[in-house]
């Protein structure tokens, strides 16, 4: 993260460690980063949801139409659209626990199923594929405002979401239940640990966090569209996986979660203050993707061959 950014503050000049520089990442950071903490949390378990990229969209029209459309409260449609990805995180937990069918399939098919469902009610509902909001002064300042004019009000919600689920990995009971989870499954629940209760928590939060970015987001641009939100599907995994967490689960952490968000935010919009071709932004995360896993992988060997060489000393 630290030669990212101290690359694109040599190549971006005084403009990218301006506040209008940090703020263009981190805008960026913030949605996707509230997107990649429960899916962070979700690969340490051993599981994965693709869902996220439908859920945004399916929230943030849940809202327009609701409270744009049909003119409830703003408060009513806030709650439909985090409402909606509750209930899709349920589905992929019942069927998860419920079935021998592995994650990555499961949800896969929910997203397609989400947003067929989006599309078609919305077509039906409002005649179009967009429905636009004008939302009031209170919703707007809690989840749609840009501190500052160039700072969006997520990144606050960010840091609570960050400081919360670092709470639960790495100081509450249930962190030590996730690790386990994502170590053998069949051991934590020998060990009486509720794996599918677990399981079924954590895709309900995963799809609150995409509902709340959705929900944000249509507040914000004051406007949904049904094609919105694909690109959080594959980009909060890399900020998972630079950030250190195992595909394989069992490993990971809250703030290597963040510092791979941060780096891929970084990566994202600092190709813009530079000479270099926008079309490299895409290369550059690829390969940064790619020397991450490499070593990440390398320092958590060392890790463990040490930890192992120490626990021997200490017996000795």
């Amino acid at each position: 993260m630290v030669a990212v950014f101290a690359f694109f503050a040599a190549a971006g000049g005084q403009q990218f460690v301006s506040a209008a520089g940090f703020s263009s990442w981190l805008n960026i950071a913030s949605e996707v980063g509230i997107i990649a903490l429960p899916v962070g949390l979700l690969m340490i378990a051993g599981e994965l949801d693709i869902s996220v990229g439908a859920v945004i969209p399916a929230s943030s029209l849940a809202v327009a139409i609701v409270s744009g459309y049909y003119h409830y409260p703003d408060l009513v449609g806030i709650v439909a659209g985090l409402g909606v990805g509750l209930v899709v995180g349920f589905v992929n937990g019942y069927l998860v626990t419920r079935t021998s069918i592995p994650s990555l399939i499961i949800t896969i098919g929910t997203m397609f199923g989400v947003m067929g469902l989006t599309l078609g009610l919305t077509v039906m509902i409002a005649g179009s594929t967009g429905v636009t909001l004008v939302p009031g002064p209170v919703a707007k300042a809690i989840l749609g405002q840009y501190v500052g004019g160039m700072f969006q009000v997520t990144i606050l919600w960010w840091g609570l979401f960050c400081a919360v689920l670092y709470y639960l990995l790495h100081v509450s009971p249930i962190g030590n239940w996730i690790f386990a989870l994502g170590g053998d499954r069949v051991s934590a629940r020998n060990a009486g640990i509720p794996t599918s209760g677990l399981t079924m928590g954590l895709y309900m939060l995963s799809g609150f966090a995409s509902a709340f970015v959705g929900v944000s987001e249509v507040l914000v641009y004051q406007s949904a569209q049904v094609l919105a939100g694909q690109s959080f599907i594959f980009n909060s995994i890399m900020c998972v996986v630079i950030g250190g967490v195992l595909l394989t689960g069992g490993f990971g952490s809250i703030v290597g979660i963040v510092f791979g968000t941060i780096t891929f935010a970084v990566v994202n919009q600092g190709i813009y203050f530079t000479s270099i071709t926008p079309d490299a932004g895409s290369i550059i995360i690829g390969a940064l993707l790619l020397l991450a896993v490499l070593t990440n992988d390398t320092f958590r060997q060392m890790a463990l061959r040490y930890s192992s060489s120490a626990s021997r000393k200490s017996k000795q």
